[in-house]
């Protein structure tokens, strides 16, 4: 559910850009975003710092977007927070010697460090790809391309490199031992 109802904002922004334009989908979402931040608080007495931060990004450079009529703005927001994603995964780990990944699913899957620590920097590298490829498609391709490579292209490549990682993972993790029946 925690899932969900992050992706909600998202889908409001695409239908309403779709229905109206990028000034009445960024208002939605700056709503949305809200709106959901304030049911995590309700529902769960918790709101992940994550969660503060995506709201933080999307009312300033959503903001600007609305005060300029300038949509530049709120598609730089998606290039800063892959950004900001990789900068965290790497300061992290290299910075801190903590790696977020494996304090985050450590609990469920016990692995060698070395893999935590390639799985770390691969997600790195990946959000640093998407980065770079938010901001090509933001500005040198249409607007409508740009709202349908957020929505479908991100969610899309996510899926993808999420199925690589964990098939990654998998020829790590201890196999069970079926002898002791």
């Amino acid at each position: 559910m925690k899932q969900f109802n992050e992706f909600i904002p998202l889908i409001v922004f695409f239908v309403i850009y779709k229905m109206y334009d990028i000034y009445s989908a960024t208002a939605a979402l700056i709503i949305v975003t809200a709106c959901t931040l304030l049911f995590s608080w309700y529902k769960y007495r918790k709101v992940e710092k994550m969660q503060l931060i995506t709201f933080a990004m999307v009312t300033v450079f959503g903001g600007i977007t609305l005060f300029t009529q300038d949509s530049s703005f709120i598609k730089w927001k998606v290039t800063i927070i892959y950004c900001l994603f990789s900068i965290v995964l790497l300061v992290s780990q290299y910075g801190f010697k903590q790696n977020l990944l494996k304090k985050m699913l450590g609990k469920e899957m016990v692995l060698p460090e070395f893999v935590w620590s390639r799985v770390n920097a691969a997600w790195a590298i990946f959000f640093l790809s998407l980065a770079g490829l938010n901001h090509y498609i933001a500005f040198n391709m249409s607007e409508e391309l740009w709202v349908d490579f957020k929505v479908f292209g991100v969610l899309g490549i996510m899926l993808a490199f999420t199925i690589l990682t964990v098939i990654y993972l998998y020829r790590y993790m201890p196999k069970e031992n079926s002898d002791n029946k």
